[in-house]
């Protein structure tokens, strides 16, 4: 059964909980006699909706020239509406499916006024995804928006995508609408992504999950609760970071638009910020932890503005440091200034106790410890980046 995501909900005020939006979500609902299934064409790929708990392998890229593009996922399939999300909120999908790092390109879907929109509606406890990329995707929905899925309780590893994502409500993520005690990890996003409340370059939204080793670099546009990674996390995000602009208006982060509660760790942002009210070079507003993070982005606003934290509400923040001239802000609520060569100094971080070693090129990589850095060369990186 799915009755974990019937409780979250829609924000439609400041830092306020309203209206319930997802109800009576079940289990998988799959075919008794699941099976594993070969997927070399849009058609074979369409079958997995009859069979959600089975185990799907890709074989091959699937593009606008593969068999099926036109009638299941072209701009003119379904009466214009595109590719039908695999699986609905009453049967999610269960099973795996393995993408051998292959491609599912050109996926075109354009449903304004439904929910749950990606290439599967809801991925759910038990479902997990696997090594495969959505390339040029094209996406339009409502509310719980992302080129994977709309919303998430099962596993996600080794995903990318890179297209465009739109939501005209809420929850509208480059990967992931909605993550709800799921995991995604190792995952990135270099699409755009549009939304109202709640949008991410990777996730709109999360509650509860885990987010770690992973990036988004495209431009994110909402108006509430807006980050350059996610919208909002009430979960633990680690070892991750955002590069791309970030434009709001209430809650609007580099890295996270609202920290509710979330866990906020490792992780770093450089894209531009701008908003009115609660921005920050890393999160908008917090209510949750942020530690051994930092940001070098700018930040403009006009109402509880910072250069790393824009609101902080009761949160704890430690061992964080924001660049004061890259950011244009010489406060914050949270975290401590430094001058763009403090910032590349591995002393500013390894007196705050990172796990942090120096390399001799931003090329180098030493996986033996969390952050890497060029001494008096880099800013800190992540020792698992590309």
């Amino acid at each position: 059964m799915l009755e974990k995501l019937n409780c979250y909900v829609k924000r439609l005020g400041i830092l306020l909980v309203a209206v319930a939006v997802i109800a009576g979500v079940a289990g998988c609902g799959c075919n008794p006699s699941s099976q594993n299934l070969e997927i070399r064409t849009w058609y074979e790929l369409d079958v997995i909706r009859d069979n959600l708990s089975g185990h799907h392998i890709l074989m091959n890229d699937l593009d606008s020239t593969t068999a099926g593009y036109t009638e299941l996922a072209s701009p003119t399939a379904n009466q214009g509406k595109g590719w039908q999300p695999i699986g609905t909120q009453d049967k999610a999908f269960a099973g795996t499916f393995d993408g051998q790092g292959y491609e599912i390109r050109d996926l075109f879907i354009n449903r304004p006024d439904e929910d749950f929109v990606g290439l599967f509606a809801i991925v759910g406890e038990g479902g997990h995804i696997e090594d495969i990329g959505a390339v040029n995707a094209d996406l339009t929905g409502n509310s719980y928006v992302g080129s994977l899925a709309g919303g998430n309780l099962g596993i996600v590893s080794n995903f990318y995508s890179t297209g465009s994502m739109t939501g005209k409500a809420y929850y509208v993520g480059g990967l992931v609408g909605f993550n709800g005690e799921g995991t995604v990890s190792n995952s990135y996003s270099t699409g755009s992504v549009t939304g109202y409340s709640g949008v991410g370059g990777l996730m709109g939204g999360d509650d509860g999950g885990t987010v770690n080793n992973s990036y988004a670099t495209g431009s994110v546009t909402g108006t509430w609760w807006v980050g350059g990674l996610m919208g909002v996390i009430g979960g633990s995000l680690s070892n991750s970071y955002s590069t791309g602009s970030v434009t709001g208006n209430v809650s609007v982060g580099g890295l996270v638009g609202w920290n509710e509660a979330g866990t906020v760790s490792n992780s770093y942002s450089t894209g531009s910020v701008t908003g009115e009210k609660g921005v920050g070079g890393l999160v908008g507003v917090t209510s949750g932890t942020v530690s051994n993070s930092y940001s070098t982005g700018s930040v403009t606003g006009e109402e509880g503005v910072g250069g790393l934290v824009g609101l902080n509400e009761g949160s704890t923040v430690s061992n964080s440091f924001w660049d004061i001239e890259a950011s244009g802000q010489a406060t914050s609520d949270g975290g401590t200034s430094k001058t763009p060569a403090q910032m590349k100094s591995i002393t500013t971080f390894s007196g705050a106790g990172w796990d942090i070693v120096a390399v001799s090129g931003p090329g180098e990589r030493n996986p033996a410890y969390i952050w890497n850095i060029v001494d008096g060369g880099t800013y800190p990186f992540l020792s698992w980046e590309p």
